[in-house]
């Protein structure tokens, strides 16, 4: 099975974010700056590298390190963390999100397909808007 990645991207000029998704199989056919101009660091500036957790949410949106989703047991908000001191990906409410902020020991749920999977609604990146206030869903 491939690793996914996937890539945030700031153009240094317009400071746009370009999200550009590969899996290891297609960096090792060709080199990067071959597979998109995003990676000519004259350009761009590499804000984060996300890894793929392998799970989908209900509507089929691939779950990465770094979404913004929506746990649908209790209607909160939250970051998809990897948890490093367990070895595995955790929906992180936002509260507690905050308060763990760069320990890596993340409080939440572990990601599994036995669960019901939290709703991606955006990632860090791109909506930073919604880590903000409260961590009950608006």
């Amino acid at each position: 099975m491939d690793i996914v990645i996937r890539y945030v991207f700031m153009h240094r000029a317009t400071r746009n974010l370009e999200i550009k998704r590969y899996s290891t199989s297609q960096l090792e056919e060709r080199s990067a700056q071959k597979l998109s101009p995003c990676f000519d660091e004259s350009e761009y500036e590499l804000i984060a590298r996300n890894l793929f957790t392998g799970l989908k949410d209900k509507n089929g949106v691939e779950i990465y390190e770094s979404d913004i989703a929506l746990d649908p047991n209790k209607n909160i908000k939250g970051v998809i963390c990897y948890d490093c001191h367990q070895a595995r990906y955790k929906f992180v409410p936002l509260s507690l999100y905050h308060s763990n902020a760069g320990d890596g020991g993340w409080s939440g749920f572990e990601l599994n397909v036995n669960r019901r999977l939290p709703e991606v609604i955006g990632n860090i990146y791109q909506n930073p808007d919604l880590l903000e206030g409260a961590s009950e869903a608006q």
